[in-house]
């Protein structure tokens, strides 16, 4: 009965954990896996990189195109967009 007693504070601490660090962790990369999937042409985001660009084209492969200056296309990597700044009406 005594060995059970010491354990308890461990799992406090490791139900403590859960709920303040690896739970909050796996709602934003969630919310964040759908944004990358909502991405549409005319998007202005941001990238990890600090570019700030329009969507030009969305790709099937895990790549978007966005368009940095007037003319100049540049491959992204959707997984490496941070934020969306200004989302598109859609297409009626």
């Amino acid at each position: 009965m005594e060995a059970i007693g010491q354990f308890v504070p461990l799992i406090l601490i490791f139900g403590i954990m859960y709920f303040l660090l690896i739970r909050p962790q796996q709602k934003k990369v969630k919310d964040h896996q759908a944004m990358v999937k909502a991405l549409r042409r005319g998007d202005q985001v941001v990238t990890q990189g600090g570019l700030i660009g329009k969507v030009a084209k969305v790709k099937d492969d895990g790549e978007v195109e966005v368009e940095i200056a007037e003319g100049v296309k540049v491959r992204v990597v959707q997984s490496t967009i941070a934020s969306v700044v200004s989302k598109t009406e859609p297409a009626k």
